[in-house]
């Protein structure tokens, strides 16, 4: 009897819920999608000749499709994601992932298709509606406010009242608690604006824990990660698995997949490819999957030849914005024409700080920064990059790209003063047009209206892909590249070493840092490893292992005060 009165209930609702959304105004969904939530639970055995009506899928994503000016970024792609599974989403920079995520969590409205939520159609207008079926996301770009602090950020739309005054102290009670659980420790009082990418990443995925989702989207969550961290957030979801939440997982990084997911979807071009067990697949059928090629996975590279002394640095030191302590504290070392130097270390030990000193984006407290026999210490940006250097920043969004102009406008920042691009103070149209081109072709920049794409509606990877280009076309004597690779696909990963190694062959001297460590003990000549500001170990790539790598980046090893100098 209680059965068939909750089938009643149940049904009466669905009707009022299907009325409420295909016949009033938008804002009357929210509404009728909590109703939904509430009530459209899988019906499982209750004995006594209960009919059982459950779907095999908690979320089915069915034909969908997704255009924008000069593009079809989602073409007809079904994606079904099963209770309790954990399902990578594989594919080219651009190949519609994240908007295929951004259709389930409402950022975007499908021009066809529909989405299912355990057998019922629903309709998601909005990320409040995505919230209240318990769907969150984790995103490539993260959506916090840089002048709110992580707490505030964190619980921002989620905030618990008592007669109208915020709970700060129950939701920091919850905020640590979840910290604590999950290994993601943040400063809650920080600004965002004055904490690390890898910390803002970690506050990214503590504001969808905090809001008890148990359908989860991973955009590229481990992009900016440390090894350490990339194997927590691997125990993290298998965790979540095991309490029955699904999890969507889009990365670029095939041993991820390999290691955590169920099964993986491919798409390519904005097309669906194949979905395949990952009991039954390799890295090799998926890259080529993919690419629709062959991908060689391992960097081609011949002997180094180090020459004269392009960058000499001594006794730097930064101060840290967040603490007393020094960022980066008396560090030395030279990086040589034809030769690429990689700055390893768990990220938040003065990496970012180390560039920023070296680029001119912070003013170091002490010590020499010597570019082809010229003094910079004290250089301006612009006087940096005239000396020769190249910078392929951490943050593309803040140092990288102007978000709201155009893609050829971009790819000129540094160089439109040159008289190839201008005239008597007049921009040659004609002439930025056809190196834009140049660069979207050589580096695979995909965009829906070539050059005069607004930068801001690209995909990350290939806001990447434009910066690098730009920064390697310069053709300077001394190439910064910081996570150069850091969302990128592994076709893309592929080129952009063998142009990090085409620079170095030149005889132009490469300082990559990096926290990938196959990218590390693949791409460098030389390894300096830092911990705590400071360096604390050179290491030959081919005598090391990434074990004792790994000593040093976590501080139980090291060669001496300042490490070893070139």
């Amino acid at each position: 009897m209680l059965c068939r009165l909750r089938k009643v209930i149940r049904g009466r609702l669905l009707l009022y819920c299907r009325v409420i959304s295909g016949n009033l105004q938008k804002k009357h969904s929210f509404l009728a999608i909590r109703f939904w939530a509430l009530y459209n639970k899988p019906v499982r055995n209750m004995g006594r000749g209960t009919i059982i009506v459950q779907s095999e899928y908690i979320i089915e994503m069915l034909n969908i499709r997704k255009e924008f000016p000069g593009i079809v970024a989602n073409d007809n792609i079904t994606l079904q994601l099963r209770p309790g599974e954990i399902h990578a989403l594989l594919g080219e920079n651009g190949a519609g992932k994240s908007t295929l995520m951004s259709v389930l969590f409402g950022l975007y409205q499908p021009e066809a298709g529909e989405i299912r939520k355990n057998g019922q159609v629903v309709k998601i207008n909005s990320p409040n509606d995505a919230t209240a079926l318990h769907i969150g996301m984790v995103h490539q770009h993260f959506k916090l406010v840089d002048v709110f602090t992580v707490l505030d950020n964190i619980i921002l739309g989620a905030e618990d009242t008592k007669m109208g005054f915020l709970q700060r102290g129950v939701a920091r009670k919850k905020v640590q608690e979840l910290s604590e659980k999950y290994k993601l420790y943040v400063d809650l009082d920080a600004k965002v604006e004055d904490i690390t990418v890898g910390m803002q990443q970690r506050t990214e995925i503590l504001k969808m824990l905090y809001r008890d989702n148990e359908i989860l989207i991973f955009d590229e969550p481990t992009a900016v990660l440390t090894p350490q961290e990339i194997d927590e957030l691997m125990e993290i979801m298998r965790g979540f698995a095991k309490e029955g939440k699904s999890i969507l997982f889009i990365t670029h990084k095939l041993n991820e997949i390999m290691a955590v997911a169920d099964r993986c979807t491919v798409l390519r071009k904005g097309k669906y490819i194949g979905t395949v067990n990952i009991k039954d697949t390799n890295k090799q059928e998926l890259s080529n999957m993919m690419v629709g090629r062959p991908v060689q996975l391992q960097v081609q590279k011949d002997e180094a030849k180090p020459g004269d002394v392009i960058l000499d640095v001594k006794g730097l030191t930064v101060h840290s914005k967040t603490s007393k302590k020094n960022a980066v504290h008396d560090v030395s070392f030279q990086v040589r024409a034809g030769e690429i130097v990689c700055i390893a270390g768990i990220d938040g030990n003065g990496q970012t700080e180390l560039v920023y000193g070296l680029t001119g984006l912070e003013k170091p407290s002490a010590g020499h920064i010597t570019l082809c026999g010229h003094d910079i210490s004290k250089a301006s940006i612009h006087k940096r990059s005239q000396t020769g250097l190249s910078h392929i920043p951490e943050d593309r969004h803040k140092h990288g790209l102007v978000l709201d102009d155009t893609l050829e406008n971009n790819l000129v920042l540094q160089s439109f003063q040159e008289p190839r691009f201008q005239k008597f103070g007049f921009i040659k149209r004609d002439a930025v047009r056809a190196y834009a081109e140049k660069i979207i072709g050589q580096y695979d920049v995909r965009s829906g209206q070539g050059p005069v794409t607004i930068t801001r509606s690209m995909s990350g990877g290939n806001q990447q892909k434009a910066i690098i280009g730009r920064e390697i076309d310069r053709g300077c004597p001394l190439l910064i590249a910081v996570q150069p690779t850091r969302g990128l696909d592994v076709g893309a990963i592929e080129y952009i070493h063998a142009q990090l190694v085409a620079q170095r062959d030149a005889g132009k001297a490469v300082l990559l840092v990096s926290l990938e460590l196959d990218e590390v003990m693949n791409v460098a000549d030389r390894i300096l490893v830092m911990y705590e500001g400071e360096i604390v170990g050179e290491l030959n790539p081919k005598t090391t292992t990434v074990q004792e790598l790994g000593l040093y980046m976590s501080g139980a090893k090291r060669s001496g005060k300042g490490g070893a100098q070139a």
